[in-house]
């Protein structure tokens, strides 16, 4: 039920003082220069009460891009170790942009303008942003403002559900030749570093991440059940890969050095602050020795998935086994899988030919 009452000031100027009472909610109250526009209000107060639309939009009017970011960064992603660094400076971002707004105000409009300002501006390296790049901006405020309507109820919806992303077109994929991987291994056994060769072995042998490769603990590891349990994973889930006899062997070459941290590959340099082991240094150094070009560390598992599937490795497998939750990233090793295909008929039908030529 809303009620108006019209105050006159000692100028003489009138104002009308709304206030909406519904049975099971606080009052609310608001002025106005005109009774219509008092009218108004009650009538878009009531109905959003009722929708359960209002509180949430007073909510929004007392929080800023900037508030919202602070929590979100202190209290949520916490619980995300392995996203911290990077899902934080992300947000920086957004706060720099966007932190002054109210909630209220940011609308998709502002986020598609701020989108478009990503993709015009240079990095750190003096190159434009891809499309890729800016879509894990995007991804990082809208998990954000997700939060901030599921949990906090500082907002009705999600602004950034109406914002597009940039397409990223089909992705890089680079195959590693078989060529090139005896190259490249051959490369890596010849290196002064003692984990460079054992490192990108895995990466071939299991399409292991860098970061799960070179987190990896020996309690991780479940000889018994030969089971290796990756416990920091890109998508926040365990994943379990299979302990298959050729990585066995090369772990059993790794020796066991790191008490504290029970590293499987310790740092091998003391001023390494990190706590894990980089070799991305020297891995450049090899591809430049074995003489391979346009590939970096992370197409090493891209070179595992193609061989998996020209294995025969099916979609779902390889979705297990690289830890995929969608079959999009997946599918785009399948023409690996039918170019093998291909092959085997062809050296099937040509052979079914030439014993019907002998008869």
């Amino acid at each position: 039920m809303g009620t108006i009452r019209k105050y006159d000031k000692e100028d003489g100027v009138a104002t009308y003082h709304a206030e909406v009472r519904l049975k099971g909610y606080p009052k609310q109250r608001a002025s106005f220069r005109t009774r219509t526009l008092a009218k108004k209000w009650i009538q878009d107060t009531e109905s959003s009460i009722r929708d359960g639309r209002h509180f949430h939009i007073a909510e929004a009017k007392k929080h800023t891009v900037k508030d919202l970011i602070e929590k979100f960064v202190n209290q949520w992603l916490p619980q995300f170790p392995h996203r911290i660094v990077r899902q934080a400076a992300y947000l920086e971002w957004w706060k720099i942009r966007l932190g002054h707004l109210a909630l209220s105000k940011l609308t998709p409009v502002v986020i598609a303008e701020a989108r478009d300002a990503l993709l015009t501006e240079t990095t750190t390296r003096q190159a434009l942003r891809s499309p890729a790049t800016v879509n894990r901006y995007l991804a990082a405020f809208s998990r954000a403002l997700t939060i901030a309507m599921k949990e906090w109820g500082w907002l009705d919806d999600s602004p950034m559900r109406k914002v597009s992303k940039p397409s990223e077109g089909q992705g890089r994929n680079r195959l590693l030749s078989i060529e090139e991987k005896n190259r490249l291994l051959h490369t890596c056994k010849l290196s002064p570093n003692p984990h460079l060769h054992s490192i990108v072995s895995l990466a071939l042998l299991t399409g292991m991440r860098f970061g799960e490769i070179v987190g990896l603990k020996w309690e991780d590891i479940d000889y018994a059940n030969k089971i290796i349990t990756l416990e920091k994973t890109k998508n926040g889930e365990r994943r379990m890969l299979p302990l298959t006899d050729p990585v066995q062997k090369i772990l059993s070459l790794c020796r066991q050095t790191d008490i504290t941290s029970g590293l499987v590959f310790r740092p091998t340099s003391r001023t390494n602050r990190s706590g894990v082991v980089d070799i991305r240094n020297v891995f450049t150094k090899a591809l430049k020795t074995a003489k391979i070009l346009n590939f970096r560390f992370h197409d090493l598992r891209h070179a595992a998935a193609s061989y998996l599937a020209m294995a025969g490795a099916t979609q779902g497998e390889l979705m297990a086994i690289l830890g995929h939750k969608t079959p999009t990233m997946t599918r785009r090793y399948a023409h690996y899988s039918q170019k093998h295909i291909s092959n085997v008929m062809e050296k099937t039908q040509a052979n079914l030919l030439e014993e019907v030529n002998d008869e």
